[in-house]
């Protein structure tokens, strides 16, 4: 198959200035708060949601419900397991098939077990920077995607 075509300069631009404005919006309210609102996989979700936001991986359910499902699942089997080679595999695995269960898959979400594990994170990582930094990272997507002419976001919620 044909490799797909190239987003035009405008959508990669646009992608670009998304991405910057809700790290910016996340990162710097962390910062501010003197509290933790970066999470690894927010880079990929950035991806997504400003790239392609009409993608179902990028509605806020998927968005928010996927990095909470995810990291709730991985702090779980952590808290069951520990964190070993086999329990990182368990919680990746768990995760993927909770998110689709709960129809709220997220790619990049799936990440923040091995994100958990890695990091020894305690429970208040589920709120920490997992829900409140997701939600911060909707919230500008709410915003900056529906700037301009014919844009929608979000398709569903």
């Amino acid at each position: 198959d044909p490799v797909p075509k190239r987003l035009p300069a405008k959508a990669v631009a646009y992608a670009g200035a998304g991405g910057f404005l809700a790290t910016a919006a996340f990162a710097g309210a962390g910062a501010a708060a003197q509290m933790p609102l970066v999470l690894g996989s927010f880079g990929a979700s950035c991806l997504l949601v400003f790239a392609y936001p009409a993608s179902p991986f990028s509605q806020p359910r998927n968005v928010i419900g996927g990095h909470f499902t995810a990291t709730l699942t991985g702090l779980a089997v952590m808290a069951v397991c520990g964190a070993h080679w086999w329990s990182m595999a368990l919680g990746v695995a768990l995760a993927v098939m909770l998110m689709l269960l709960l129809r709220v898959p997220h790619p990049p979400a799936g990440s923040n077990p091995l994100i958990v594990m890695l990091g020894a994170a305690g429970w208040d990582f589920l709120w920490t920077p997992t829900l409140f930094g997701s939600l911060i990272l909707v919230g500008v997507a709410l915003f900056f995607n529906n700037l301009g002419d014919g844009r929608k976001y979000p398709l569903y919620w």
